[in-house]
């Protein structure tokens, strides 16, 4: 997703939903004070990432704690001030266990919420661009793609220069940059909530992907496969890693190094059926501390990529 210009006032929403007797209904918001019907989502606070503001903001509004899918693209509209808003929106599902545990509260912004159909939710917003949102969030439901998992790709944090540091190039630690880039990754990669946490054995990868083991309360298995060492001396297990993940079709994350990313999206690409296009460009080339959540469909995921995204630690 593209870094927007001061100007313009950036935020994030969700379409949440859940299945209800065979048909899916999603979750409306009424505000009062506006006198509209919408989708839940909000501006970001300072420092926030947009996956962090899309879930902070679906909580603040519903009281429902969610992970977030598929992005379903976002939404431009002129403000009064004159300013652009630029709104990015995930679909959610509303699981059994987060619908039990939440818990509204009406407020000044939000009065009501609302399950609907997606016919009815077409009739009720207030705003085209929001019906367009769930236009999109249909042929997701259309194509059998709305279930979805995410490879996520992370590039480790800014490490200590290879040209100051005597030790083997494994052992380079992260600088102070690279600590603020692990911590910044791991807010917004949360929001995904992955399942597994997968790491080369580089302490620079271990290191960047530490604090969102410790938010998630999750273990992190290391492995030389996807290790710049492995990769450069020929014995690099990219495939064995990816093609693991994509069978188990659960969110996980994959923390290695610049060189072997590329190979990484590859494999998740072959393991998706998916040709090697332009939307992979990115991915394949972070910076430092970015991240990409390549997303395929739990009913099949060699049915093709749903949707790619790329996060840069520059708009966080």
């Amino acid at each position: 997703m593209t870094v927007t210009a001061p100007s313009t006032v950036s935020a994030a929403g969700v379409v949440c939903w859940q299945m209800t007797e065979g048909k899916v209904r999603v979750l409306l918001v009424h505000r009062a004070n506006r006198g509209d019907i919408s989708l839940p989502k909000g501006k970001l606070e300072p420092g926030e990432s947009l996956p962090e503001a899309a879930v902070r903001e679906t909580l603040e509004e519903t009281g429902l704690a969610v992970a977030l899918g598929a992005p379903l693209g976002e939404t431009e509209y002129p403000l009064p001030t004159g300013r652009d808003k630029i709104v990015h929106y995930w679909a959610a599902e509303a699981t059994a266990a987060a619908m039990a545990a939440a818990s509204f509260t009406p407020s000044f912004e939000v009065t009501s919420t609302e399950w609907v159909t997606l016919k009815a939710a077409r009739a009720k917003l207030s705003y085209e661009r929001d019906q367009a949102i769930i236009d999109r969030f249909a042929a997701r439901v259309e194509s059998n793609t709305l279930r979805t998992f995410g490879v996520i790709a992370l590039r480790h944090g800014k490490a200590v220069p290879a040209s100051s540091w005597t030790g083997p190039d494994s052992t380079r630690p992260l600088d102070h940059t690279g600590i603020e880039d692990a911590r910044a990754a791991a807010r917004a990669i949360a929001a995904y909530r992955p399942t597994k946490l997968i790491s080369s054995t580089a302490a620079r990868c271990i290191s960047t992907i530490e604090p969102l083991a410790t938010m998630l309360g999750l273990d992190v298995k290391a492995t030389a496969a996807i290790s710049q060492d492995a990769y450069e001396d020929g014995v690099a297990n990219v495939r064995r890693v990816v093609s693991k993940r994509v069978a188990k079709r659960e969110t996980a994350v994959l923390c290695s190094h610049g060189p072997v990313l590329p190979e990484i999206i590859d494999e998740i690409a072959e393991c998706a059926g998916s040709a090697r296009d332009g939307t992979l460009r990115r991915p394949a080339s972070l910076a430092t501390g970015d991240f990409a959540v390549v997303h395929l469909s739990i009913a099949d995921p060699t049915a093709g990529i749903v949707a790619v995204e790329v996060h840069s630690r520059a708009s966080f």
